[in-house]
């Protein structure tokens, strides 16, 4: 690492400073009083280094960096609308100290960059860095060690050179999506304004500026308090999570390091979203605001109420006419009088335009409910010249309505609300803060306003599920089933490239919600995802654990943060709950400030204050927990937004991000890629239920079936009481930023892993599924139609495949959104290790299958010796991306976990490939069929791998 060395004067300031900081720190958590007594103090981060005897070591040198010659800058104007385009390709990036050194003006023409870097816009500091070949991969290894922690604690240059497109219109706006952390934004030698915060939009009148050639310039300022990583290893452990980074807000909390992910070394600073240019006229449209309202229990028809902000910019009075046009045919106009410089949120509901109550819409769905219909609407102002401006924005015509317990006059009871239908109100129906005693198992509930004032809400009867929380979309019940985001990308290479695939793994794997975590993922692209995909987000905001982490410091910086991203998102049909933090309440002058603007910008979700305790389970637990029998016997209750387990990915992954020599026995650099929390109970499961390994490549085959096992019993135990006693359950966490061996569902380049398919088994839309402790045999259906006369085949095996047992039943129906147990699987002779499968078939077709590798004693290494397995494979239907094959086990045993691969010649998988069924067993004789998904099969082929078959 490199620092400066400062001398006598910047010392006193240093120490003043620091003195101030503490001081405001102190005076801050007296003001915060957290509501929760916590074992832990409260986590500053590191005030220097650790020692360098705690350092993850490594006998393999970090990777050399070999810097890219630089290219000459050539601009791109890419066409996103009528009078709008992209900035692309021509920046570039040097550091402050070097551009004041080289000394000349920026916005000269002919000003020499060739001591700068090509840069990576939309990107980070380090993004641009790492492509520009000046430091090495960071997810490497334990390269990320060799990238200096100076890189947040430098202030940058971005620069473009542009040349203005033609345009009619009178004005042009430059328009930033977002930047991180603050920002000065300059075009030719004019200082155009500031941003501060990673998710506000930053929009400069550049009308009078503007020339045929242009030099724009972005001074990157880093965070105030970027604080210290703490680097993983074996004896330095997993340390606290985050630490000052915290009192900066609305950042990227966790790119100072967490247990799921190293420090970040910029952390992520710079343009990290799109710029464009932007031309209009006098008059602009802006901030829209779509509320469609669906009269439950009623969805044929909805009423829509458009919203949008008008503003003048001239300095004379406009009369222009805003029209709007909803796709399907949909039209309205109404005229808006503008004085000069005013802006006016102009309103449009059914009763000034009539043709705004839609007949029969098509509704937008969670995944697994229905579909995801989405509606664009365009917006234009026109006035006597013709358009000024317009904008086009996507919405989906649903209403979310929510279940929860509240404390009233007459004591605890159960109310349903659409916070829609309560907006006239101007407030939320009950308070955040939790009433006094808590409810059983801590769970805390709040205050409810007097009723007769309250449109929207109604008081229910008190179910099993009672305290939770329940999620209602279009008035269904949603088995909410899903998985926190820390971060998409701890880079923030968030392309659709990069993002969409871990969308249609989840998609496919059968979740429908996803957990925006202290709100590191809000960015247009990743709502839409969730639009298209049917996930639902929770969606918190930046701060993170109550009496653990800092409050942030600048609490107008943070509003701000927050009312541009409620303005921004909010007609993203997916979002269904706001949150103020992870794991703990707001402070209360800030939560008060969080519920006013989202009742004034939005008002058609729930704000639930905290992310565990209000109507929720409290979090965890996070380790593995040797029996999963535990998940039923006391966890899997009501609705938790975090329960985890390790997850290590195959060998293939593995052996892409750790040296071959740090392989086995593990190392620092596993340590370093987070193999910490619960490492000594997971590993040691691993050895005691299929014996030590002796290498990687056994370890990890192993783990896919330790893997597979928990993360099924975490959903399937949590299905055993849908309805009944619970109503979701959130896994931490479903996605990696980085390539990790902790918490995820697939692994960071979108292999799917034991993990994956156990919880894709266990999210099945019609799902069978057996009790590990009790024997009790489920059928669940998530779907809104019903399964009608299901039959029912449970039977037991020894490994080797020799039947032991068989029962077949009919079953009564199977109503929408419900489950039934229907049958018990005996054990009285299962006194070894066994195989205990159980089928659901509908009009003679199987729908579910389920096996168990059920051990009593929890030894399964009987299948260790099984023979080698035999497989045969025949593609026997093709239609388009998609392949179906037909596997066959053509050997004496079982072939136990059988996966599929489509390979390249040189044997490497491709991925993402999306298939249907992994980790399964095929028993002797038996054929299942496997449809598999590439966008390209030509030259290559599919392998089928099992534990008892390399």
């Amino acid at each position: 690492m490199t620092s400066r060395t400062p001398g006598i004067i910047p010392i006193y300031y240093l120490l003043a400073a620091a003195f101030v900081w503490a001081a405001a720190a102190i005076a801050q958590q007296k003001e915060a009083k957290p509501r929760h007594k916590f074992d832990h103090p409260v986590n500053y981060g590191l005030r220097s280094p650790q020692p360098a005897s705690t350092l993850p070591k490594s006998g393999v040198a970090p990777q050399q960096a070999v810097p890219k010659p630089k290219t000459a800058a050539k601009t791109r104007l890419e066409a996103l609308a009528p009078g709008e385009w992209r900035l692309m390709d021509g920046w570039e990036l040097a550091e402050s100290d070097q551009v004041i050194a080289a000394g000349g003006s920026l916005f000269d023409i002919g000003y020499d960059t060739r001591g700068w870097h090509n840069a990576v816009v939309p990107g980070t500091v380090l993004t641009s860095l790492v492509e520009a070949g000046i430091y090495p991969d960071p997810y490497y290894g334990l390269n990320n060690l060799a990238i200096p922690d100076d890189l947040c604690r430098k202030e940058w240059w971005y620069r473009i050179g542009f040349d203005a497109p033609d345009s009619r219109r009178e004005k042009a706006w430059l328009h930033f999506d977002g930047i991180n952390y603050r920002a000065d934004v300059w075009l030719n030698g004019k200082k155009l304004g500031s941003m501060a915060g990673a998710f506000v939009e930053g929009n400069f009148d550049v009308t009078d500026l503007l020339k045929t050639h242009n030099v724009l310039a972005v001074k990157i300022y880093p965070p105030y308090n970027p604080g210290i990583p703490h680097e993983q290893s074996e004896a330095a452990g997993r340390g606290g999570n985050g630490g000052q980074l915290c009192f900066d807000g609305p950042t990227f909390l966790s790119s100072e390091g967490w247990d799921w992910i190293p420090g970040i070394r910029d952390r992520n600073i710079g343009i990290w979203q799109d710029v464009s240019l932007r031309y209009t006229g006098d008059v602009t449209v802006s901030s829209p605001r779509i509320i469609t309202d669906l009269p439950l229990p009623d969805t044929s028809r909805t009423d829509i109420t458009v919203m949008a902000d008008v503003t003048n910019h001239a300095s004379v009075t406009k009369q222009v006419m805003l029209t709007g046009t909803i796709q399907g045919g949909v039209r309205f106009e109404t005229p808006v009088r503008l004085a000069p410089g005013e802006t006016r949120t102009v309103t449009v509901t059914p009763a000034e335009a009539p043709q705004l109550s839609m007949r029969n819409p098509r509704l937008w769905w969670p995944n697994g409910y229905g579909s995801q219909e989405l509606y664009d609407i365009n917006l234009s102002v026109t006035d006597s010249g013709g358009v000024s401006d317009e904008l086009t924005t996507r919405f989906g015509v649903r209403e979310y309505s929510y279940e929860l317990s509240v404390n009233s006059a007459d004591g605890e009871r159960r109310i349903e609300y659409s916070p829609t239908d309560g907006m006239g109100s101007g407030r939320i129906p009950f308070g955040s803060e939790p009433s006094a005693p808590k409810l059983r198992e801590g769970v805390e509930v709040a205050e409810l306003d007097s009723a007769a004032e309250l449109p929207g809400v109604r008081f229910i009867e008190t179910d099993g599920v009672a305290p939770y929380l329940v999620i209602r979309c279009n008035g269904e019940r949603i088995f909410c089933r899903g998985g926190n985001w820390g971060m998409d990308d701890g880079m923030k290479r968030v392309s659709r490239q990069r993002l969409e695939p871990a969308f249609i793994l989840h998609r496919d794997m059968g979740l429908n919600m996803i957990r925006n975590w202290t709100g590191e993922t809000t960015e247009e692209l990743f709502y839409a995802l969730c639009d298209e995909y049917g996930m639902m987000v929770w969606n918190d905001f930046w701060i993170s654990t109550e009496g653990v982490n800092q409050e942030p410091n600048d609490r107008p910086l943070f509003l701000e943060n927050a009312r541009q991203t409620v303005r921004r998102f909010r007609n993203h049909p997916s979002i269904a709950v706001w949150c103020p933090r992870n794991e703990g309440y707001a402070p209360t002058e800030l939560n008060d400030s969080i519920v006013a603007l989202l009742t004034r910008e939005d008002g058609t979700r729930h704000y639930n204050p905290n992310s565990r305790y209000m109507n929720l389970r409290t979090s965890g637990p996070w380790h593995h927990l040797g029996d999963v029998a535990k998940y039923y016997r006391g966890i899997a209750r009501g609705f938790s937004t975090e329960l985890g387990a390790p997850s290590v990915p195959t060998a293939e992954s593995m052996r892409k991000f750790i040296p071959e020599s740090e392989r086995w026995p593990m190392s620092d650099t596993w340590h370093y890629h987070d193999l910490h929390f619960g490492l000594k109970e997971y590993c040691g499961a691993i050895d005691r239920t299929l014996g030590t390994s002796e290498s990687m490549e056994e370890f990890c085959r192993k783990a896919q079936i330790v893997n597979y096992n928990n993360y099924r019993a975490m959903f399937e135990s949590w299905n055993e009481g849908m309805w009944r006693s619970t109503s979701g359950v959130l896994l931490w966490m479903s996605h990696p930023a980085w390539p990790s061996v902790q918490w995820q569902t697939y692994s960071w380049d979108f292999e799917t892993p034991g993990a994956y398919f156990g919880g894709k088994k266990a999210c099945e839309p019609v799902h069978v599924q057996v009790n590990p402790d009790s024997g009790m045999v489920t059928v669940l259906n998530t779907t809104l139609r019903r399964v009608k006369s299901p039959r029912l085949v449970m039977e037991r095996f020894t490994p080797e495949g020799r039947r032991l047992y068989r029962r077949e039943m009919k079953c009564g129906d199977i109503g929408p959104n419900s489950l039934a147990d229907v049958a018990r699987m005996p054990r009285e002779d299962a006194d070894s290790c066994v195989i205990e499968r159980v089928t659901l078939s509908v009009g003679g077709k199987p729908v579910s299958v389920n096996d168990y590798v059920y051990a009593p004693s929890g030894d399964m290494r009987v299948l260790n010796s099984l023979a080698q397995a035999q497989i045969r494979a025949k593609v026997t239907g093709k239609s388009g991306q998609r392949r179906t094959v037909m596997l066959e086990n053509t050997g004496e045993v079982t072939a136990v976990a059988v996966k599929l691969n489509l390979r390249e010649a040189d044997g490497t998988a491709v991925l993402p490939t999306l298939v249907s069924d992994g980790y399964f067993n095929l028993l002797p004789g038996e054929r299942r069929e496997v449809t598999i998904e590439s966008p390209d099969f030509r030259g290559r082929t599919l392998h089928a791998e099992a534990f008892n078959l390399p």
